[in-house]
């Protein structure tokens, strides 16, 4: 069977424009919706491009009628809350149309996400336990995948490249809501004065004392890892607006409930823009809650070092998590996330979370992580020419698959 498959927005790089490449060498047909320059620009020459200019809230008539024109059979996009996806989903599933989601990582630096239907708490996997205790064992057992370059600097070129041609957005789509709170030039300007007003070098070597420091004290310490405040894993997916709240609530419960000879570690996200100054946010919290000499903040640091020390982990819904359970941490989930699950994350409050070091059932995690990587990660990656052939080569099989695993092995 040729398929038809109609691509949305994607990541800020040539993926979706080698994907599409090597589908039609396949014999697939296939389409372009799109919403900004950038989208245009990335598209090359695939050709089969349409532009859609409605505001993100009108969409719906559109998209039915441009499946039901084009006689589409699947639409692949990167991230299922964008606005000008949300109608594009809603109608697919309910004229028939597959749904491929992809997204980063669940378990990185290696795997990607390709689901059906939807990604994180949208996603098909299950929260029963006892079903990855049954399929755990009759898949195989991964590691880390294939590795890759990965760079930081394809990634920000890419970046900016695509903001930098949708410039023209106001002339071709006035109408287009960016899906973050802030435009990329709006965090551009911040990230670029933090990189000025402190050399990254000299903070590494700062967080790298810091952290030498009170392991050697042979402090318990739990670790908060920071998400982006423009995360849709927040914005959509959380019970919280921002970063602030998190830390205001955490350094609250840890003021009142944490063993007083305990130590708050938070870490900033690695790709935070630095729109808000996290840092300084962090230490009013402490002086407020009277936790100063209590919270560390690291705008650095080696997860792995950190996690292979704590005591515990806090996040909303960070794939940190999944990182802690691996390292077979307490682990307390404020948001919604795919390893929130009885047996992995710790299910009583916030408030007991620090005096109760319930660990995860680490038969279960080894079996939930397999199942997770077999249904839903693929080995490769976005931003780099290795990493895309990889992706590519791994991505075309499961496009072009009748049923996902989870739909052929999971009944809900």
């Amino acid at each position: 069977m040729n398929h038809q498959f109609l691509f949305l927005q994607g990541v800020n790089s040539p993926f979706f424009a080698d994907l599409a490449e090597a589908l039609k060498k396949q014999g697939h047909g296939v389409l372009r919706l799109n919403f900004t320059v950038g989208d245009k620009v990335f598209w090359r020459r695939n050709g089969n491009a349409h532009s859609c200019t409605l505001p993100a809230d009108q969409m719906t008539a559109f998209v039915a009628e441009f499946y039901r024109t084009h006689t589409v059979t699947d639409v692949v996009l990167f991230g299922d809350e964008r606005p000008v996806h949300q109608a594009a989903i809603q109608i697919a599933k309910q004229l028939g149309v597959r749904v491929h989601v992809f997204e980063e990582g669940y378990f990185r630096p290696y795997w990607f996400t390709l689901e059906r239907g939807g990604v994180n708490a949208n996603s098909a996997l299950p929260k029963d336990p006892l079903w990855y205790q049954e399929w755990g064992p009759l898949v195989p057992n991964y590691r880390n995948g294939l590795s890759f370059r990965s760079s930081f600097y394809m990634r920000a070129w890419f970046d900016v490249a695509y903001h930098f041609c949708s410039l023209a957005n106001r002339w071709q789509f006035p109408q287009y809501q960016y899906h973050a709170p802030h435009t990329a030039w709006q965090e551009y300007w911040p990230y670029l004065a933090k990189q000025i007003k402190q050399s990254i070098v000299r903070r590494q070597a700062q967080d790298s004392k810091t952290i030498g420091r009170f392991l050697a004290q042979d402090k318990a310490f739990y670790l908060l890892p920071l998400q982006l405040d423009s995360d849709a894993q927040i914005r959509c997916h959380s019970p919280f607006e921002n970063m602030y709240q998190v830390m205001d609530t955490v350094l609250a419960s840890f003021a009142q409930h944490a063993p007083s000879d305990t130590v708050l570690v938070i870490k900033n996200h690695p790709l935070d823009m630095g729109l808000v100054n996290h840092e300084k946010n962090a230490s009013a919290l402490a002086q407020h809650y009277d936790l100063a000499d209590r919270v560390v903040f690291l705008q650095t640091g080696a997860m792995p070092t950190l996690l292979g020390q704590a005591t515990g982990v806090v996040t909303v819904n960070s794939t940190v998590g999944a990182s802690a359970l691996y390292h077979a941490l307490p682990t307390k989930v404020l948001g919604e996330a795919i390893y929130d699950i009885a047996g992995l994350s710790y299910d009583g409050a916030l408030d007991q979370f620090w005096c109760d070091s319930q660990r995860p059932n680490m038969n279960l995690f080894h079996h939930f992580r397999n199942v997770v990587i077999h249904a839903t990660q693929l080995n490769g990656g976005f931003y780099t020419s290795a990493g895309m052939r990889m992706a590519v080569q791994q991505a075309v099989p499961a496009l072009l698959a009748p049923q996902s695993f989870i739909e052929m092995n999971y009944v809900p």
